[in-house]
């Protein structure tokens, strides 16, 4: 059972990922993408294409919604659709090269911003700190 000091800091570092989180996703260039969109789009590159259904389990939100967001994707070239390869009646939506693109840009500015602030902002020595901290941030994810 966690102590109190544990449950803080536990706490404390929730804060700070959030806080980080919506830092790095004002640094996006893409400022007309929404989260949900950012997200769509960044699962299809990792995931391979996928259809609406699929998409709005991962994404945790109902088709009708799913819909709305990959057809603005869609619209703007992001994505493209193209029949499902085995079920005539669903569509699977791919990334396009203006995508592909688009995320990279995205990607490129957070990690952009990230440098930065950890260049300005830190000494060498936190640097080295924050590097062990990663490593251990990443033991905290299952495997």
């Amino acid at each position: 059972m966690p102590d109190k000091e544990q449950e803080r800091l536990a706490h404390d570092l929730g804060a700070t990922v959030s806080q980080l989180m919506r830092h790095l996703r004002a640094a996006s260039p893409q400022g007309a993408l929404t989260p949900t969109q950012r997200a769509v789009i960044a699962r299809i590159d990792s995931g391979g294409p996928a259809t609406t259904a699929a998409l709005a389990r991962a994404e945790l939100v109902r088709p009708q919604s799913m819909r709305l967001t990959l057809g603005a994707l869609e619209e703007n070239g992001i994505l493209a659709r193209s029949p499902h390869p085995t079920d005539g009646r669903q569509v699977v939506f791919s990334l396009t090269d203006e995508g592909r693109q688009v995320l990279a840009e995205v990607r490129r500015a957070k990690q952009d911003w990230l440098a930065v602030a950890i260049s300005d902002r830190l000494t060498a020595d936190e640097q080295r700190t924050l590097a062990t901290a990663t490593e251990l941030i990443q033991r905290l994810m299952p495997s």
